[in-house]
């Protein structure tokens, strides 16, 4: 049995993570604070990424509307419907969360922290909207919390990165994980396999670069491509290939295959909304998806890591 998992996994579960770390089940809350994102503001572009949803890949999040404070609330009942003994990570995933004055920040991240039974943030960002004071806010937290910042790159490569909208260089993401690092603040890398013209070695290629920085976690997500996004209106005028299932299996193992053992994986699929998605339809069948990667890695009788 591969050594980080509890059940019949053969890579680093995030389920095995926090069972090791915290002896007790522990959930993540979305959350919506309401921030936006210099790519869509204006600051560094007008738009945003061009996959993104109306909700800032907040889909599953609590209503920005309500206080961080029902979010939390209303997310537990959500998410531990069968009241197990456990605790609650705050995590703040729609649009870019160090993305305001620190001040602010501050007000938002406390808020959910006193929440009950709170024992951590995870706070989904880019890595050109951290500022050094917010970098020092964000090393205070590190020393009485647990704390993941969640930088997204999905891809290495400048063109496809300049397709996306992006607007931030891979020499900046770079800088800032070595950054976040020297702080001892625990990164965790959000990459995207299916984009636009992207070839497997593409792929594999970025998480080979990513396995040589400091990181602690990854999340392998498959390209949605969702309604009333400039990523639909491309799809639609060029028909750009989208990885089958099978693809994309064989594509997740080998990144897998490369990634060191101790990443944890995070995420190795999407949860897209069903009444929003156009492709590829196979990502509403999640608990399929998962088993079959259980066992084409058993057919292959291979493990994270293998070619490390």
């Amino acid at each position: 049995m591969f050594r980080y998992t509890l059940d019949n996994k053969r890579y680093h579960t995030l389920n095995y993570y926090y069972k090791n770390k915290f002896g007790i089940k522990v959930f993540k809350l979305s959350l919506n604070a309401g921030f936006t994102c210099p790519n869509l503001d204006g600051t560094k572009g007008y738009g945003g990424c061009i996959y993104c949803s109306k909700t800032g890949s907040g889909e599953f999040g609590g209503n920005k509307l309500d206080s961080l404070t029902k979010q939390v609330s209303d997310m537990k009942k959500f998410v531990n419907k069968k009241n197990i003994p456990c605790k609650y990570i705050g995590y703040f995933q729609a649009r870019t969360n160090t993305y305001a004055p620190v001040s602010i920040l501050k007000e938002r991240y406390e808020e959910v922290l006193e929440c009950p039974d709170i024992i951590g943030l995870n706070i989904a960002t880019r890595c050109d909207a951290i500022t050094d004071e917010c970098l020092d806010y964000l090393d205070e937290l590190n020393k009485r919390t647990f704390l993941n910042i969640e930088l997204g790159l999905q891809t290495i490569h400048e063109k496809t990165s300049k397709l996306i909208n992006r607007c931030h260089t891979l020499d900046e993401f770079t800088n800032m994980v070595n950054k976040l690092r020297e702080r001892k603040i625990n990164v965790i890398v959000h990459i995207i396999n299916g984009l636009p013209y992207e070839t497997e070695e593409d792929m594999l290629e970025t998480v080979k670069y990513l396995n040589k920085l400091d990181i602690q976690g990854i999340k392998i997500h498959m390209l949605n491509i969702i309604k009333d996004t400039e990523m639909a209106k491309l799809y639609e005028r060029e028909k750009f290939h989208i990885l089958t299932k099978e693809e994309y299996i064989d594509i997740v193992i080998k990144e897998l295959e490369l990634l060191r053992p101790e990443i944890v994986i995070n995420r190795i699929t999407a949860d897209p909304d069903k009444n929003d998605l156009i492709e590829p339809t196979w990502l509403l069948k999640k608990c399929q998806l998962l088993n079959d990667i259980d066992k084409e890695m058993k057919k292959r009788n291979t493990y994270q890591g293998i070619k490390v």
